[in-house]
Order: structure tokens, then C-alpha cells, then sequence
């Protein structure tokens, strides 16, 4: 339990606290969705440079889990290159967390990864999205 409860601690820091929260200017990528089930809600902004994220930053509201989830993952592929980005799956994430979760906590931890995924493939067919 000891190890769980470090865990917990951080991801309530990374809520309380959130790294890379806001929105990055003249994004390349941007991309929003929410979760209707619990009303998560997570836009992510990225800054390409020579192929490497330079920046990165998210906004949203909801759960501790949802939001400490895209905290950590904004902190995991800032300064990576896109294609090393491309190559993270769930359970990477999932690992970040670090504790057990129900299927319905699952969503909320996957939904900046869900973002994140779906605004790099957008920007891969040269597709935009409008409204963040």
C-alpha cells in the first residue's frame, strides 16, 4: 500500500497542481474532446519544431484522475520527437498513474491520451480543427 499511496499523492499534486496547463500560441496541433459519461473535458495545444514537440499544454475540467492523466502526459512528450510521441500506447499512460483502475476511471484516464492521439493523426493528414 505503500507504494499506492505515493501514487495517489501525485496525481493529486499533478490535479491540484497541473504542469503545462494552458494554451500554447500558433499551435500546430490542437485538438478537444470530453468524456459525456462523467463530463471530463481536455483540450490539448502542440508546438512542432524541427519534429520535436516544443511545446505543449492542455486545458480542461474534470475528475483528479482525467486531469492528473493529462498533466503527466503532457510532462512525458514535451521535448520528444513526434514520431517517439506517435509510439506511446495506453498502457504507458495507464503506467504514469500508477494505481489500479475500474473500467469507468479508465476513460477518464485515457481522454488527454485520446486527445493528444487524435490531434497528432489530424495534423498528419493536414486536417485542422477550429474553436479551441
Amino acid at each position: 500500500m505503500g507504494m499506492e499511496k505515493l501514487y495517489l499523492e501525485n496525481i493529486i499534486d499533478h490535479f491540484k497542481h497541473p504542469r503545462n496547463y494552458g494554451v500554447v500560441e500558433n499551435a500546430d496541433i490542437q485538438h478537444h474532446d470530453h468524456n459525456p459519461l462523467c463530463g471530463d473535458d481536455i483540450s490539448i495545444t502542440i508546438k512542432i519544431d524541427r519534429g520535436k514537440i516544443s511545446d505543449v499544454k492542455f486545458q480542461g475540467h474534470g475528475c483528479a484522475i482525467s486531469q492528473a492523466s493529462a498533466s503527466m502526459l503532457t510532462e512525458k512528450i514535451k521535448g520528444k520527437n513526434i514520431g517517439d510521441v506517435k509510439g506511446i500506447k495506453s498502457d504507458d499512460v495507464i503506467k504514469l498513474l500508477g494505481i489500479p483502475l475500474s473500467p469507468l476511471r479508465m476513460k477518464c484516464a485515457l481522454l488527454g491520451f485520446q486527445v493528444m492521439t487524435a490531434g497528432i493523426s489530424k495534423h498528419k493528414y493536414g486536417l485542422r480543427e477550429h474553436g479551441i
